[in-house]
């Protein structure tokens, strides 16, 4: 037994001496490279593809198949003449007899100098497309029948066992791939492409790291870019995972405007496609300054995909984040507003929509929850639900210019000083000043592929210093017709409902507009809007307005429609309405007033009217206004295209015979009843202080006392000599 283990074992070692030494002879008596033209045309046949072997092929057969390229060029075989890929150096070796086993153990995969172009042409079709597919039959070919007689005796496959993949390491360097859309003219690179792995082994963690260049010409971008991790996968249950991702590099280009973005992100990928689901858990992201959390989570992948996840932004200064990424900020008036931002919400979507659902969301002191959902990114349709406690929107707007308010308030202050303060000057004439902006207000073409749902909750809004209480507010818009269908709230001890709509599709917009105001301090409201108050009151206000065009100008030069209002238990401030009726009975009585007119506010009960708006012009013929012992009647008109009035107000005495202020207007029993008449025209800044005696409606008033006083003279000297007949034809000629 002994002598016969050592011949086997003699036998043995003789079968192996031999095997090396046919490797051996086969590597020394062999030479590849005899065989380039064969080789060229193989790959023709088989796989459509132009192989150029410029260099040496070197080559091992035991214990290693290995095999190293060099200076090769690949290109498809419809245009052998434009390569798409040209590589220095490829270098492989396989160990022989674990491929007896379906075993793959190779030693260092080693590429360098791959140059990729990829290309689309006008057509759409790749220079890459055509590569796999063997060659069309010739002539010599074969015919169907004996093709399918051999097939006939083909053996039918038998299930195998996945080959086992066992490699020592990975190496890409000095590499580049470009692609390039002739049709849209998009270019994409990677160029400088160093990838470098650790053991390849199934079910094992393989230590990856890859570093390239990226680069983009629509828009122009360019991006360095670093990865490492660690690479597992399990070929039989389809599962991939990359667990301690760290992706990093900056980004530079023209959406930044010559700034750079320094990012991060890392976290725990996985891929199972048997699950149909991918995974990125654990993210932490950074972008300049700012920081994030999250994870996101893909079902349905070969189906419908859907998304779900969360993410958080901790506290950002959007103030110093914009500007850093080239993004200007707007003028706004406060220089500390938005340096305070954070956001917490969860994600949901799918390949054409997402939603932020349980949205948090703070602005610098505001808070705000709810959803924000693009249900449609096709569209960039925009669905909005937020609640919050309080937004101060003037910190956000750009500063009032302040060359339109000094214009207005030097010319108010001319029309004050020819108003005088005795009242005895001429009438400020109306002012002439363009008092609305011609500027361009709505972005038209975005708002007719604008799709929006709007809805909004405050406990506070402030807005050109108004501040606005218990705010709901619901909007929509789409195919250019936009609804503001609920704006309502509280405002200064009073409320608020109105309503809108906007039309955008006509070349002029069109505008709508209904309001109602209940019980809302007039002073605080004219305070509010940056007018000096000339009265004060619980305002009542109902309008329906409508109008067209796309400035101040053209919406005012338009305007449209019914108004109605109510002031009670008010004062109108600077306007002693007494002492104009005192000026206008000591006209009367021959007198002079024994001092100048004193600045006196007039108290009132009511005040109110109705307006018809034609073009801009609020005509206003029932001017009612209650006071003590007086009625006061109107007449006239609001020019609101020149901020003008121009009204013709009768003052009548009720009976209430207290002292006037001066003695030369002392009031006696021919005053009762009579309607005194007041002109008032100017800037509607003015106010009352516009009000002036109106001298040709005295003259009138002046007549009627003469022929009364002179009636009465009749009527005491005639008494009853007279017939009644006789006595009115009298009063009626002296009336002539």
């Amino acid at each position: 037994m002994k002598a016969l283990g050592k011949l086997a074992g003699l036998i043995v070692l003789g079968l192996l001496l031999t095997l090396v030494a046919l490797g051996f002879a086969l590597t020394q008596l062999f030479d590849p490279n005899d065989y380039k033209d064969e080789i060229r045309q193989i790959a023709r046949d088989k796989a459509n593809l132009e192989l150029t072997i410029n260099g040496d092929i070197g080559w091992s057969l035991f214990p290693w198949l290995g095999l190293e390229l060099t200076d090769t060029t690949l290109a498809s075989a419809a245009s052998p003449t434009q390569p798409f890929a040209d590589l220095r150096l490829l270098g492989l070796s396989v160990r022989v007899l674990p491929l007896l086993r379906r075993e793959v153990q190779m030693s260092d995969i080693r590429i360098d100098g791959l140059n990729l172009s990829l290309e689309r042409d006008a057509q759409g079709h790749g220079n890459w497309q055509d590569i796999g597919h063997p060659a069309k039959p010739t002539a010599s070919t074969p015919s169907s029948t004996a093709t399918a007689e051999t097939s006939a005796v083909t053996p039918p496959a038998t299930s195998k066992q996945p080959l086992r993949l066992d490699i020592d390491s990975l190496s890409l360097t000095n590499s580049r791939i470009a692609y390039h859309d002739a049709k849209s003219g998009q270019q994409y690179s990677a160029e400088n492409i160093q990838l470098s792995s650790g053991a390849i082994r199934e079910g094992a963690s393989i230590p990856l790291q890859l570093t390239a260049l990226l680069s983009s010409n629509q828009p122009a971008l360019h991006a360095r870019t670093e990865l490492q991790g660690q690479l597992r996968f399990d070929r039989a249950l389809q599962r991939y995972q990359f667990e301690d991702l760290k992706l990093s590099g900056e980004l530079t280009g023209e959406p930044l405007q010559g700034k750079s973005l320094t990012f991060a992100t890392q976290g725990q990928l996985l891929l199972d496609q048997v699950a149909q689901v991918a995974e990125w858990r654990g993210i932490k992201l950074s972008l300049n300054q700012l920081r994030g959390l999250g994870e996101l989570k893909i079902r349905n992948l070969n189906t419908q995909p859907e998304l779900e996840g969360a993410l958080s932004i901790a506290t950002l200064n959007l103030r110093e984040f914009l500007p850093g990424i080239g993004q200007s900020l707007p003028a706004i008036s406060d220089a500390s507003a938005l340096s305070q931002f954070e956001l917490v919400s969860r994600l949901q979507g799918t390949a054409s929509s997402l939603t932020l659902n349980e949205l948090k969301l703070k602005l610098d002191d505001s808070h705000f929850t709810g959803s924000l959902a693009i249900s449609d990114f096709a569209t960039q349709a925009l669905r909005l639900q937020l609640k919050g406690d309080r937004l101060n929107l003037d910190r956000y707007l750009p500063a009032a210019s302040s060359e339109t308010a000094s214009a207005r308030q030097a010319e108010v202050k001319t029309a004050l000083a020819a108003a005088g303060q005795a009242g005895t000057t001429d009438l400020p004439r109306a002012p002439t000043e363009q008092a609305w902006s011609e500027a361009k207000l709505l972005p038209i073409e975005r708002l007719r592929n604008l799709d929006v749902q709007l809805g909004l909750s405050l406990e506070q809004l402030t807005l050109q210093q108004l501040p606005l209480e218990q705010l709901k507010l619901n909007a929509s818009g789409k195919n250019g017709a936009l609804k503001l269908s609920e704006l309502r709230g509280q405002l200064y001890g009073g409320s608020f409902n109105s309503s809108a709509s906007l039309d955008v599709q006509p070349a002029s917009p069109l505008v709508t507009a209904q309001l109602q105001l209940k019980h809302i301090a007039a002073e605080q409201l004219l305070k509010g809007l940056g007018q000096k108050p000339s009265l004060s009151g619980a305002l009542d206000l109902n309008a329906d307005l409508r109008s067209n065009g796309n400035s101040q100008k053209a919406w005012i030069d338009s305007l449209t429609g019914d108004a109605s209002f109510t002031l009670r238990d008010g004062v109108l401030f600077d306007a002693n309405l007494e002492q104009q009726l005192c000026q206008g009975i000591a006209t009367l009585n021959r007198k002079t007033l024994s001092g100048p007119a004193h600045g006196q506010d007039t108290p009132f009960a009511s005040l109110g009217g109705n307006l018809a708006i034609i073009n801009g012009v609020a005509s206003n013929p029932d001017l009612k206004v209650r006071i003590q012992g007086l009625s006061v009647n109107g007449n006239g008109s609001l020019d609101l295209r020149v901020l003008a009035m121009d009204y013709r107000i009768g003052i009548i005495i009720e009976g209430d015979k207290s002292a006037m202020p001066d003695p030369a207007c002392q009031i006696n029993k021919h005053y009762i009843g009579l309607e005194w008449p007041l002109l008032c025209r100017g800037p509607l800044e003015l106010g009352a202080k516009a009000c002036r005696v109106d001298k040709d409606g005295l003259g009138k008033i002046a007549g009627k006392l003469a022929t009364d006083k002179l009636g009465d003279k009749i009527e005491e000297k005639l008494g009853d000599k007279v017939s009644p007949e006789l006595k009115d034809a009298l009063k009626g000629l002296f009336n002539r």
